[in-house]
């Protein structure tokens, strides 16, 4: 008898020791990827953060930092505990901060993503059609997206320039990377030809520059894109996570018809409607872009023998076709 209630006070101790240790997640840093400025995206994001403060009894701080690498890291070292990513920037989480998506976002309008762009300024004569993007004179200033960005630099760097064997760098006469807004505001300026943003980046622009909003013309319109996921670290105890996956899974949905209402009216601040529950294998497309970007390179690579190009596409081709089995076969969402 005594061997058995050993254990069991064992145990008895260490569920204890656990459910002390849960109770000791009060607080909780929320990472905001930095597609336009500070003080916009406070905006926006208050009112469902002090929602969900509220409802989860948890603390709830918005992290902010200069570039999405900022939140990456933040997340990786422990300080971001919460975040909401992109998909490329989400898939960099989980491969590198012990990250884990949980939920995703869904598009106000109803649309089951969202697109990446190309845009120009409306004084800009000669530039019209991704074709006068090509041309590869430069005579061209491109404004490009943050690395971690899906639709500012993935998303273009796969289908626009990877898909024609073009090299930004040598490309055009100059090449920065900015946050959507940034790039947004640098073409209305003239500061340059050209630059990345998204669908999503242009309702928020409309609503905070409706002025120059007139002075900007699309010339590419990407695939669909995965709309984005929410991510928190796989460390978080247990009781946590199912209070932060109940407000994300009800919010907007369940409550009296005032606060479903008001949900709702802080939802679409953020251009969403209420989330659907997700995993990692939202992020399986962008694996596959990720892939299809590294061959790009390597073909595009004259400084690599063939026999070295062929063995490593042969090791590429068969990770893209793994994702590509696992998206047929797993739900990615």
């Amino acid at each position: 008898m005594r061997w058995i209630a050993r254990p069991l006070a064992t145990m008895a101790a260490a569920a204890f020791m656990a459910t002390a240790a849960y109770a000791e997640t009060k607080e909780i840093n929320f990472g905001i990827i930095s597609t336009e400025s500070t003080q916009n995206l406070k905006q926006y994001w208050t009112p469902f953060l002090s929602d969900l403060e509220k409802e989860t009894g948890i603390k709830i701080n918005p992290f902010f930092a200069s570039d999405y690498a900022g939140i990456i890291e933040g997340m990786r070292f422990g300080k971001v505990q919460m975040a909401w990513y992109g998909n490329k920037s989400a898939m960099e989480a989980v491969d590198r901060a012990d990250g884990e998506v949980f939920a995703q976002s869904v598009d106000v309008e109803g649309n089951p993503g969202y697109w990446s762009l190309l845009v120009t300024n409306v004084d800009n004569t000669s530039i019209n059609t991704v074709d006068d993007v090509l041309k590869c004179d430069k005579t061209l200033s491109f404004g490009n997206g943050d690395p971690n960005s899906t639709s500012g630099f993935l998303v273009p760097s796969v289908f626009v320039f990877g898909a024609h064997n073009v090299d930004p760098k040598t490309c055009y006469k100059a090449v920065t990377n900015a946050n959507h807004e940034t790039n947004l505001m640098a073409v209305v300026n003239k500061q340059v030809d050209f630059a990345t943003n998204n669908t999503e980046n242009m309702r928020n622009f409309a609503k905070s520059h409706p002025e120059e909003l007139k002075k900007i013309k699309e010339v590419w319109r990407s695939p669909l894109i995965p709309a984005d996921p929410i991510v928190w670290r796989k460390d978080l105890d247990q009781p946590t996570k199912d209070k932060l996956l109940s407000f994300f899974m009800t919010y907007g949905r369940q409550g009296s018809v005032d606060e479903v209402k008001t949900a709702r009216e802080n939802l679409k601040k953020l251009n969403w409607a209420p989330f659907k529950p997700s995993s990692d294998a939202q992020l399986y497309p962008i694996r596959i872009l990720e892939i299809s970007k590294a061959m790009n390179k390597i073909k595009a690579d004259e400084q690599l023998a063939q026999a070295d190009k062929d063995a490593k596409l042969k090791e590429l081709e068969a990770k893209k076709a793994e994702f590509e089995k696992l998206m047929a076969e797993v739900p990615q969402t």
